[in-house]
């Protein structure tokens, strides 16, 4: 049977060692070691750096569980517990000196893929900010700072001033119209519009209810994760396209209200 409080506890370690190996790198000064997808979307030394750390730790402490990271791929288990991680979620920020990055940990069950797992456990720091989140599935969500643990919850539902939201837009150019005319869409529901740059701190911020909601496409697996067992575990929905789960053609969280007016909206009805 499977210990949520001993995957939980690897996580919070594994998080804390990478993101301070993170913010020691970025003072050191940033080295592009590589595009992806387009020009505009970058990997440092440090990404790899910090995903090394956390599967070398993985093979010293939990040897038979898979493994599924942004910089070094996928790699079965045979515990059926799979790590899926982002070494630094807002790599550009990150590169730019800018505070709002992460380090994003999870720990699922079941076939390596977010329309089949079920998430178990959920972490993502943020060194430069020293910010801790962290959910454990039927255990809550949380964040550790600097005053202390706080559980976290969703915003209920807009007011009349309406939804604050978070988004994000992909590097490749070819897709930007089509995510301008889905914000175009969500506008009406808005107060306004926040892009941060970092998924795995946009769906943090909706559990901890400094955004009401979130809306993106184009996310991979590691961006959304941890996150995702956090928003749910602070009493919010995650969901990608209408009835389905999140994916790379859709992802939005928000408390149960608003979730189902994003829907609705991105969907164009």
């Amino acid at each position: 049977m499977t210990n949520l409080d001993d995957l939980l506890r690897f996580a919070l370690d594994a998080a804390r060692e990478a993101g301070d190996l993170a913010r020691r790198r970025r003072g050191e000064g940033v080295q592009i070691a590589a595009t992806k997808s387009a020009a505009a979307d970058i990997v440092t030394a440090a990404d790899r750096e910090v995903e090394a750390l956390i599967r070398g730790r993985l093979a010293a402490e939990r040897p038979g569980d898979g493994f599924f990271g942004e910089e070094s791929g996928a790699e079965q288990g045979t515990t059926g517990i799979t790590w899926v991680v982002d070494p630094i979620d807002g790599t550009v920020n990150y590169a730019y000196g800018i505070p709002e990055y992460a380090v994003s940990i999870a720990a699922v069950e079941g076939e390596p893929d977010p329309q089949h797992w079920q998430a178990l456990v959920g972490v993502v720091y943020a060194p430069a900010m020293g910010e801790l989140f962290h959910a454990v599935a039927g255990g809550g969500a949380w964040l550790d700072a600097g005053a202390g643990r706080v559980r976290l919850a969703v915003n209920d539902a807009p007011t009349e001033a309406g939804a604050l939201v978070g988004t994000g837009f992909g590097y490749d150019p070819a897709t930007h119209a089509g995510d301008l005319a889905r914000l175009g869409r969500v506008m009406p529901l808005a107060r306004d519009i926040r892009r941060i740059g970092s998924a795995a701190l946009d769906l943090a911020g909706v559990a901890a209810g400094r955004l009401d909601g979130y809306f993106e496409r184009g996310l991979n697996p590691w961006d959304h994760a941890a996150g995702a067992l956090m928003v749910e575990e602070a009493g919010g929905v995650v969901g990608g396209l209408p009835g389905q789960r999140p994916s790379t053609a859709l992802t939005i969280a928000a408390g149960p209200v608003l979730f189902a007016r994003l829907e609705q909206a991105i969907d164009g009805r």
